[in-house]
């Protein structure tokens, strides 16, 4: 009984929604016209951009990422129902030239290479930096 009682108090009728990012990015991205949007009407949309080009700052990244709770049969684990990313990218005066949108089900799977890179280099400079150090310090308290 005690058992059944907790079960029902720890299931929920509402669905538990976990936002990161901007909200409801699917239908505001369609209030960015190409050439002629600036990145004043971007930002007033959208605030600031969750991430800028490394190498470009005219290139602005904003994320829609939502965590649903599974129903009780799949025991309540997280699963991802959105994933929505929005590339903009702006001339040399500030208007958007390029507008790519991409969600849950256009994106690609990356396989990544199981084989790991040992970085020899890297080693032995930190271990003769590290006997670098200890000698500098050895040969100040000879003085």
């Amino acid at each position: 009984m005690i058992i059944i009682l907790l079960f029902l108090i720890a299931c929920q009728r509402h669905n538990i929604i976990h936002t990161h990012g901007i909200a409801y990015l699917e239908k505001r991205h369609k209030l960015v016209v190409l050439n002629e949007s600036n990145k004043n009407d971007v930002v007033k949309i959208f605030g600031q951009p969750a991430t800028k080009g490394m190498t470009d700052d005219n290139v602005w990244i904003y994320i829609e990422r939502t965590q649903t709770r599974e129903k009780i049969l799949k025991l309540g684990r997280n699963y991802l129902s959105k994933n929505n990313v929005l590339v903009l990218e702006f001339n040399k005066v500030g208007i958007v030239v390029k507008k790519d949108f991409f969600n849950k089900d256009n994106m690609e799977n990356i396989k990544f290479a199981k084989t790991i890179t040992v970085n020899e280099l890297k080693k032995e400079n930190f271990i003769y930096s590290f006997l670098s150090s200890i000698r500098t310090k050895m040969e100040g308290k000879k003085k």
